[in-house]
């Protein structure tokens, strides 16, 4: 028998938040929670949740995988062409949400968009698994697909065309980054009074505050 919803709760006891304890840059700060979320041996510790939003505030969000960041931003990768992609041009502005369960922590982001460089595209998409490489070029992503077996019958058609030879990366797929204007950090804690701690970007830096849970 299912169990009722509304009755799914645990306490949050693992651990407390103090602005006395956050380093003064939110990427520093990320990077050491980052650091403690790979050091607890969590299934990808890198997912992150990517929202974004049409121009006329439709939202769409789901789950893709970090694969940089420093003082620049935060970066994933992705086929251009598809949703999130289409909306990122119309309206270039994400919130990324990380969710680390084990360690009663998130993080959120909320910052403008820009695509890395052609060469940081390059030098990632070159990185990837050979089978990840024919899959970029293989899906046209978002859209209908009659069945799985074309996508199948894409990939073996790719790999006669680039036997023995490298699979460069199609001009539709590359990077984002999210510049982060806003990045809150999310400790659980006892009768849902958790600790919030918010950097705002502003003209002389970052400013550190507490938000009631």
């Amino acid at each position: 028998m299912s169990r009722n919803v509304a009755d799914l709760r645990k306490e949050y006891t693992r651990a407390g938040l103090t602005e006395s304890d956050v380093a003064p840059d939110p990427i520093e700060q990320f990077r050491r929670w980052f650091d403690e979320a790979l050091g607890a041996d969590l299934h990808e510790p890198n997912a992150m949740t990517v929202a974004t939003a049409t121009p006329d505030g439709r939202p769409s969000a789901r789950v893709v995988l970090l694969k940089g960041f420093d003082g620049r931003g935060f970066v994933f990768y992705t086929n251009y062409e598809g949703r999130k992609g289409r909306e990122l041009e119309e309206n270039p502005r994400a919130a990324l949400l990380f969710y680390w369960g084990e360690l009663e922590r998130q993080v959120r982001v909320e910052g403008a968009v820009s695509r890395t460089s052609e060469e940081e595209s390059d030098a990632y998409y070159a990185s990837r698994p050979r089978g990840s490489r024919l899959g970029a070029w293989a899906s046209e992503q978002s859209r209908v697909v009659a069945g799985r077996e074309v996508l199948e019958g894409r990939v073996g058609d790719l790999e006669v065309d680039y036997e023995g030879r490298e699979v460069p990366r199609p001009a539709f797929w590359g990077g984002y980054r999210v510049e982060p204007e806003v990045v809150e950090f999310w400790q659980g804690r006892e009768n849902r009074l958790h600790d919030r701690i918010v950097y705002r970007r502003g003209d002389g830096g970052w400013e550190i505050k507490r938000l009631q849970p």
